[in-house]
């Protein structure tokens, strides 16, 4: 079973009466409200999806993350996302898609490998 806008106490309560795999709660580069649940998830090896990866309707905006996309020749979004991927190991994004071109490009996200100073440059 999965779980959604919980907190590690809450996921703790509802571990007592039935198995949780996955935890879904709103979490991106610029909304890390949920970081405790994340480090509880890692800690207890429960993939954790987060969704609007990529800011949702209000998008993301960081100088850090322009200076990143730019210097990877890559979008904001595929930055964000590479972000997420490189954060945890148990980091499921779900970012949405409009288009094939979309899918494509989200899915281009996995190669975009950050570096040690680029992932201490952007807060993780």
């Amino acid at each position: 079973m999965g779980l959604s806008e919980v907190s590690p106490e809450e996921i703790a309560r509802a571990r007592k009466i039935v198995p949780i795999v996955t935890v879904q709660n709103r979490y991106n580069f610029d909304d890390r409200k949920w970081e405790n649940t994340l480090k509880y998830c890692e800690q207890e090896g429960l993939g954790f999806m987060p969704w609007a990866p990529v800011g949702g309707m209000r998008g993301l905006k960081s100088d850090a993350l322009e200076a990143t996309a730019k210097a990877k020749n890559a979008t904001v979004y595929q930055v964000a996302i590479a972000w997420l991927l490189q954060r945890s190991p148990v980091m499921l994004p779900i970012p949405g898609t409009s288009s094939v071109k979309h899918l494509e490009e989200n899915v281009a996200a996995s190669k975009v490998k950050l570096t040690a100073d680029e992932m201490k440059a952007l807060g993780g």
